[in-house]
């Protein structure tokens, strides 16, 4: 890598101007938004404190005709009269002696006066200020209305106070010595950082790229599964150039008012191409950019609007401003294929489950503030997790600090990080269950059931951990198992041997208690699903051939069911991928059977241990496995 020449002293102005705008901006808004939340509450208050007054003094006044009035006058029964131009107030007195407010319309009577006068009463004259009662009465309730609407469109739409400034974009901007995270925090995607490093490149020499009549691509695509760690990836290539950041979410420029979500992303590309060279970075990218025309019915909605404008603002600036759109998303299948043809998001980095060195130096990453034990061995935790993504890692590490401050220990020993492990992939311990004693039975039997097919079958994975102490929700007990190597590809083979493994527990409890239970629900579900796949998407059945039937595929990053679409085959091939998936199940089935019942001393005698032990862990198991084959080889001898 070249050395880092010496920036000129106007683009380090530049750049120091832009940091304080972004900051004193930020500051201003956060003044603003104290200001106006307490003057809001202020001014509420005081409205209603005087709307309430009001309308309670207008309900104890009551209303006499002239007539009355001038009768009570002349029995000297009121007092205190306030005359104006148009009514008449004062206070009576009513026949059980009780003083109440009241009011008459007043009428042309020249005898008013003399007979007040004559009765002794006291009157004056007033002036109603008419302004005054038109501002408590109309002006102040629509002032309320006004500003609690104003404080509404606040909360809906952000920072601005106004519907007009709905339109503003409302990323969040980070100046370039905000950001502290360099690809040294990000471990485990060596590959996907070597395809961003030129971007980094890039954005600090650009006149290297531009000399040679090279083009940096505009957009950049993170694909991967949840967790793997993307938007950080993100945040490091701006950490590491040096660069304003603007981060937002996909969902952030759609609203529920037509041509907002538009309005933002023209106001979002003028900002970046104000604070060149930046980085723009979309997280969630399939809420805004998912395929347009998968709904008729509403082909022009808000988010096609704004999908739209994002499609004519990336064809419309230019590269050499140095603004890099980076986006994230985790369903790249659904994506409209305009956002991913070359001129926009042309480069795809795969940022993928990490193997177990990858595993290994994201957990180096994770550990620099964690007091770690003298025997803590870093790549025994990587083996043990296989399929952990970054996310994974990190809460492992932290429940293993929790865990070890709850023991009050000074330092988070391995102790710790296996029951972590435990705790993560199997749920919280419920040792305090309460559970009869031959369901107890039941479920020691059904996991050892589980793990002695793992140990007898050459293509499953080897047991780790045997328990019948409960986890999780409903999980009465677990076996668990780990694979001694990363694996991208499975046999047909170790398929049928994964089958025997889930159905092992089932055909456990029917040898020794000669019925079966619920507990094999979800085993029964995960081996009917392998079988399944077998027939329809890997073409492993030799009366249907090498054929697929699979019509709708699986999201490629997420575990989640495709939809029940239209079978592109008739009944008569649904009946026969049924008939062969319940074959291989059947042969499965035979298969443990025959196994386990020809090793039922050795299932009674796991299962008697694991009763006292209520655990026991793969290395203890395989020590009893070996120490009765011995034992029968010798009986054999004899």
């Amino acid at each position: 890598m070249p050395k880092e020449k010496p920036r000129p002293k106007k683009d380090l102005k530049k750049r120091k101007d832009i940091i304080l705008e972004i900051k004193s901006g930020n500051k201003d808004k956060e003044k603003k938004t104290k200001n106006f939340t307490f003057l809001y509450f202020i001014i509420a208050i005081i409205a209603i404190f005087v709307i309430h007054s009001y309308l309670s003094f207008r309900s104890e006044i009551k209303t006499v005709p002239y007539s009355e009035f001038k009768g009570l006058v002349a029995q000297i029964k009121v007092s205190d009269l306030i005359i104006d131009a148009e009514k008449i107030q004062g206070t009576m007195t009513q026949q059980d002696g009780k003083k109440v407010k009241f009011v008459t319309s007043r009428v042309e009577d020249p005898d008013l006066v003399k007979d007040l006068q004559k009765s002794n009463v006291q009157f004056s004259g007033s002036f109603e200020n008419k302004l005054l009662r038109v501002i408590i009465e109309w002006i102040l309730p629509f002032a309320i209305i006004i500003l609690i609407w104003n404080l509404l469109m606040r909360r809906m739409g952000g920072a601005p106070s106004s519907v007009l400034n709905f339109g503003k974009s409302r990323g969040k901007i980070y100046g370039e010595d905000e950001i502290k995270i360099t690809f040294d925090d990000v471990a485990g995607v060596d590959e996907a950082k070597e395809e961003l490093q030129e971007i980094i490149e890039y954005l600090r020499y650009p006149q290297k790229f531009l000399d040679l009549g090279g083009k940096i691509p505009k957009g950049i695509l993170l694909v991967g599964p949840p967790g793997t760690g993307k938007t950080l990836l993100a945040k490091a290539v701006a950490g590491e150039a040096k660069v304003p950041f603007f981060s937002m979410s996909g969902s952030d420029f759609v609203e529920m008012f037509v041509g907002v979500g538009a309005s933002r992303v023209r106001d979002l590309f003028s900002q970046a191409q104000q604070k060149a060279p930046c980085i723009i970075f979309i997280d969630e990218l399939d809420a805004l950019g998912k395929a347009r025309g998968m709904n008729p019915l509403s082909s022009h909605d808000e988010r096609e609007q704004t999908l739209n404008q994002l499609l004519s603002e990336m064809d419309g600036f230019d590269t050499k401003t140095g603004v890099i759109i980076v986006g994230a998303t985790n369903r790249p299948e659904i994506l409209d294929p305009a956002l991913l043809r070359p001129g926009r998001f042309d480069r795809h980095v795969l940022v993928d489950r990490p193997d177990i060195k990858g595993r290994e130096e994201i957990l180096k990453v994770h550990i620099r503030e964690v007091k770690l034990g003298r025997h803590v061995d870093l790549s025994v935790i990587a083996a043990r997790t296989p399929g952990f993504v970054g996310a994974d890692l990190a809460n492992l590490i932290n429940e293993a600090a929790l865990l070890a401050a709850r023991k009050g220990k000074t330092s988070v020993t391995m102790e710790e990080f296996e029951e972590a492990i435990d705790r993560v992939v199997a749920g919280l311990e419920k040792k305090k269950k309460v559970m009869s004693k031959k369901e107890k039975e039941i479920v020691a039997y059904h996991e050892t059931g589980h793990a002695l097919m793992a140990e007898s079958l050459e293509g499953a994975d080897p047991v780790h951990k045997i328990s019948i102490i409960p986890r999780g929700i409903s999980a009465l007990g677990y076996t668990m198992q780990l694979p001694t190597e990363d694996r991208y590809l499975m046999t047909k083979s170790e398929l049928v041997d994964r089958m025997c493994v889930l159905l092992g527990g089932r055909i456990a409890e029917e040898i020794i208690f000669g019925e079966i239970s619920t507990g094999a629900q979800n085993d029964l579900a995960r081996a009917t699903d392998i079988a399944r796949s077998m027939v329809k998407q890997y073409g492993m059945s030799e009366k249907l051939g090498h054929m697929t039937f699979e019509q709708e595929r699986k999201p490629l990053f997420l575990d989640i069911a495709p939809g029940s679409g239209a079978k592109e085959y008739s009944e008569e091939t649904a009946r026969e991928i049924d008939n062969e998936v319940k074959a291989i199940i059947e042969h499965s089935y035979t298969k443990v059977k025959e196994t386990l019942t020809s090793k039922r001393d050795l299932l009674e005698l796991v299962a008697r241990t694991l009763l006292e032990k209520e655990s026991i862990d793969g290395e203890e198991l395989r020590a009893m496995l070996k120490e009765h084959a011995e034992g029968d080889h010798g009986n054999e001898s004899r």
